[in-house]
């Protein structure tokens, strides 16, 4: 093959130059010098020089592995092989760019572990001679092309799909390493195979598995990648001080800051692997952030996604990979099925038609396809009948990918100076269920497959002998084969390229007994030699005249094709279409309590005006154009507000792989299809804190949200929020009951949980000492994540949110804050909070508690309903949280029990849910109370709001009703209807499959 060598950052005029090349090869010959002809010239077929550019019938010439000639009447070279390609297709050479051809198990997916606690080796186990990161997951310096062990079976496997370049591509770690395009030729010396190397890097999420590694969770995961990235950002500003100056002795060389430069100088583009529908948004942030050229990887819900997709434009390596039917057989496995797997089941062999109709560039894979050889191309055409044109699906398989690996001046169409990678068919492979791969030629060189090898005789024949003629048809049933003269039926059998046919001998006037005839095809025709019964033989051929002439049967009914129709978001019940409307809102006659200075207004009116209050008021005029809502004998609130959430967190609460995580961040893994958001919507709750977990002495960065239900993670965010970080104290963070092999990650005791939080601030304090002083003339400061979180504490840019439960733990913290002049948020759980109640008021903080948890574990013993009721007594601003999705539906009867517990107030009581959280989140600017000015979060009650006989009604935020009752029960009833549509869906289909036998039972 020809010396084609190249990089991913190799440019379209390298690319050229190179092709022009003839292969260097120093190795000496062993044996005989290969010097067979390499030109061949393919006619009569129909020639896809490009999607939507056909030639019918074309000619292409093939001369030393490049396109040497395309078009209608192009002379043939005296020196060519000939193929006469009559009736079939022609087609530039496929490319699946996501491929483990030829790796090492070390880089292939990692299989599913049922025992998550024991270790993946693999993954785990980087190359101990590199000079690589300090995170065994991150190794971008991994280059494929170095480790490649290319089998023939693997390469067969894809030739057979009519692949004919595939990208290698390592499918392990965070930062994986860089991919490397194999032409699939013969199995060999992969140097000779691999045409480009280091294409492009390649990342996704993998979370550690076992006792103390990092990351754990998808939160970790994307904080450890932004990390890295900062950090080859970094070396490459080292290299530039080094430059500048050469007395300056170097540090150590990194290879795989190294090996990330072409990524953050934007010179190698990065596969992101999605692994949901949230992870696109996820990788964008990524591109954003860092500003690098991206590509996804996808996993077949891009169709939940297109608006977004559309928008950024970034290629998109589809997967073809459709869902089975799900197990509804029975009433009780039918409703174990979620209707949103049902859906998926339905849209998901549309998904590339949503991503064609929205514009989006993308490119078909086999990965993850079981049985590729039965199943790649069923499932093409099951896309093409879904509304992918043939034309796109040609693109997603050529033009497609070899744009996104940028070899596209080298290969993806059949033009003169390309790579000669062909694929011929028998008939149109996009449209024609029959259709099958029958040559491919891989650089020049042509490789005949099965379909090529094995004849297909069915139709009608004109046969001649020596001494007469005659049309002789032939039949294909399953797998047996038919020849019918006259009507008569007789045997008939297929070798490979080998016919033989058994007619009464008494068609050749020879009398009784069978005839043999045995002949090999030739292009259109077949020759052999014929035996009769009494020993002669003589010469005979057939050629081809046509298929056989079919009887009328009824037309098999048209599968109905779903509707590319995805408009209700998340899929599931209870999905909206899109945003609701703000509309001026006047809500009428309501008693409304204010949880502000008003206090509670009888028969009162609430006046709402581009998603802000206007007015609150007894006997307010409703404007002329408003919306009127009647609220006679209902109650309004403002939104709850829970101060402890994790609702909406997806790949894990915590991130275990250290004791301090504070560059994590809630905000990069919010989950706006979590179903609590809705449910929370219907109990009333308009806000949360979605907090890290507590398994951290120093967790990750808190999420304030407002729970805007139908949107993306972004649009749940509650804008201009104070920062926040949760920290916490006692048994969980020095791992008391995490098990036996959880006793070596420090702190162990309570004394050092204090210390790696003291050592962590100063560290902090240090690390903005020198990016202070940071200048030209002193090397680059080193931006470390975890440290800016660590100087956003220290300088009280960002609030500790405390979990704790002992007084003692909470007087150690106070001292702590004191020393350290922090700003605290508020002490979460504080179940002895009434012990220490001055200490907590004496430094601001907040207290965010339970309303009546006690003697749940040892540290709690000493918990009494009466707490939160004591610390307000003592001027702490207090509040009661869920901890908890199902407690979260509920909070206003959870601050009802203040009333109960301590004998407050109504309204003071629902303050706890109401202005105290948001006074402790730093949001009563704008929410927590029902003033003009304030956003209009608000929620309409059927009863007292405290009362567990009322039920919210319609939920508010932003001036935009995100929940009612009513709609609520119509869309239940929908969600069943389309529960049953879709289950009757899958039964008829089940049951039409079992009612067509396959070819095996035909041929029984």
């Amino acid at each position: 093959m020809r010396a084609r060598l190249l990089t991913g950052a190799s440019c379209a005029a390298v690319l050229l130059a190179q092709a022009a090349l003839a292969q260097v090869d120093t190795a000496p010959t062993v044996g005989l010098r290969d010097n067979t002809p390499r030109v061949h010239a393919l006619t009569g077929a129909a020639v896809h020089v490009a999607p939507g550019v056909v030639i019918e019938p074309g000619v292409v010439v093939l001369r030393d592995g490049l396109i040497d000639a395309v078009g209608a009447g192009v002379a043939l070279p005296p020196d060519a092989r000939v193929w006469d390609l009559s009736g079939h297709v022609i087609y530039p050479g496929f490319i699946d760019a996501m491929t483990e051809l030829g790796l090492p198990a070390s880089l292939r997916r990692p299989e599913p572990s049922t025992d998550e606690s024991e270790p993946d080796p693999e993954a785990a186990d980087p190359d101990p001679s590199s000079t690589g990161y300090w995170n065994p997951r991150v190794r971008p310096e991994t280059d494929v092309a170095t480790v490649l062990a290319l089998e023939a079976e693997e390469m067969d496997a894809l030739r057979e799909l009519g692949i004919t370049a595939a990208l290698s591509v390592p499918r392990r770690g965070v930062l994986r390493g860089q991919s490397a395009l194999v032409l699939l030729g013969d199995a060999g010396d992969p140097r000779r195979a691999v045409m480009a190397v280091r294409i492009a890097q390649h990342a996704g999420a993998e979370l550690a598995a076992g006792n103390g590694e990092y990351p754990s969770s998808l939160m970790g995961v994307i904080a450890l990648l932004r990390q890295a990235l900062y950090d080859a950002e970094w070396y490459q500003a080292m290299e530039q001080y080094y430059a500048e100056n050469p007395t300056v002795e170097r540090a150590s060389p990194n290879s795989a800051l190294a090996a990330l430069a072409p990524v953050v100088t934007g010179r190698q583009r990065l596969f992101y692997a999605a692994d949901g529908e949230l992870d696109y948004a996820r990788a964008l942030a990524l591109r954003d952030e860092f500003g690098f050229d991206l590509a996804l990887v996808g996993n077949g819900y891009e169709y939940r996604q297109t608006a977004l997709l559309a928008q950024a434009q970034v290629p998109v390596i589809v997967p073809l990979k459709f869902p089975e039917a799900p197990d509804v057989a029975s009433p009780d496995g039918a409703l174990a099925v979620p209707l949103e797997v049902l859906e998926h089941w339905e849209l998901a062999p549309s998904n590339a038609a949503f991503l064609a109709q929205a514009g989006v560039p993308f490119a078909f894979t086999a990965d993850g396809i079981e049985k590729p050889k039965e199943n790649f191309w069923s499932n093409v055409r099951t896309a093409v009948e879904r509304g992918v044109s043939a034309d796109q699906a040609l693109a997603a398989l050529t033009t497609t990918p070899a744009r996104v690996l940028g070899v596209q001046e080298m290969l993806g169409t059949l033009e003169t100076g390309k790579v000669a990678n062909i694929v011929v068919a028998d008939a149109d492979l996009f449209t024609d269920e029959d259709a099958a791969v029958e040559l491919v030629f891989v650089d020049g060189r042509p490789h005949e497959l099965d379909a090529y090898r094995t004849l297909d005789p069915e139709g009608q024949w004109d046969v001649t002998w020596p001494t007469g003629s005659g049309r002789w048809e032939i039949e294909e049933k399953g797998e047996k084969l038919t020849l019918r003269i006259g009507g008569e039926e007789h045997a008939a059998s297929v070798h490979g390229q080998e016919i033989t046919l058994l007619p009464p001998a008494g068609v050749f006037g020879a009398g009784e007994g069978v005839a043999r005839l045995v002949g090999y095809a030739r292009n259109r025709t077949l020759e052999g030699t014929a035996e009769l019964p009494d020993g002669r033989s003589f010469r005979w051929q057939a050629t081809y005249v046509g298929e056989l002439v079919e009887e009328e049967t009824p037309a098999e009914e048209e599968k109905p094709v779903p509707a590319l129709r995805f408009e209700r978001y998340p899929a599931g019940g209870f999905g909206t279409a899109g945003t609701p409307q703000a509309p001026l809102v006047f809500v009428q006659g309501a008693t409304v309590w204010t949880s502000a200075a008003q206090g509670r207004l009888e028969n009162a009116d609430l006046l709402v005006r581009a998603g802000r209050i206007e007015a609150v008021g007894v006997g307010l005029d409703a404007p002329r154009d408003a919306v009127v809502v009647d609220a006679t004998g209902k109650h309004v609130t403002a939104g709850l507000i829970d101060a402890h959430s994790h609702t909406a967190i997806s790949g894990e609460v915590n991130e275990t792989g250290s004791a301090v995580t504070i560059e994590a961040r809630i905000a990069d893994v919010l989950n706006p299809t979590d179903i609590g958001i809705y449910r929370e919507l219907a109990g009333g709750l308009t806000v949360a804190n979605v907090l890290h977990g507590s398994a951290n002495p120093m967790g990750g960065q808190n999420q304030i949200i407002k729970l805007r239900w139908g949107g993306d993670a972004e649009g749940l965010k509650f804008e201009g929020a104070p920062a926040g970080v949760k920290f916490a104290l006692g048994e969980n963070v020095k791992q008391s009951n995490w098990g036996d092999e959880f006793t070596t990650r420090y702190p162990q005791t309570r004394m050092g949980v204090e210390e790696i939080i003291r050592d962590t601030l100063i560290a902090g304090q240090r690390y903005g000492e020198l990016r202070a002083a940071a200048d030209r003339r002193l090397p680059p400061v080193r931006r470390n994540l975890r440290l800016d979180a660590a100087l956003e504490i220290f300088s009280g840019e960002r609030e500790v949110h405390i979990h704790s439960y002992r007084q003692d733990e909470i007087l150690a913290f106070v001292r702590l804050a004191q020393e350290f002049e922090l700003n605290v948020a508020a002490f979460q759980h504080v179940l002895e909070g009434y012990k220490v109640a001055d200490a907590i008021a004496a430094i601001g903080a907040g207290a965010s508690t339970f309303s009546d948890w006690w003697g749940y574990k040892v540290e709690v013993m000493d918990a009494i309903p009466y707490n939160g009721a004591l610390m307000r007594q003592a001027g702490v601003v207090v509040s009661f949280n869920s901890d908890d999705d199902e407690l979260a539906t509920r909070l206003n009867t959870e601050a009802a029990k203040a009333v109960k517990y301590g004998g407050m107030s109504e309204e003071d009581a629902l303050a706890f849910v109401t202005i105290n959280p948001a006074l402790q989140l730093g949001i009563d600017a704008r929410v927590g109370s029902l003033e003009p000015g304030k956003d209009a979060d608000f929620v309409i009650w059927s009863g007292p709001p405290l009362s567990v006989f009322s039920r919210a009604e319609q939920t508010w935020i932003d001036g935009r009703k995100y929940f009612d009752i009513e709609l609520d029960r119509a869309a239940a009833d929908a969600a069943l209807a389309e529960r049953a549509r879709l289950v009757q869906k899958v039964l008829v289909e089940q049951a039409r499959d079992k009612a067509e036998p396959d070819d095996e039972e035909d041929a029984e």
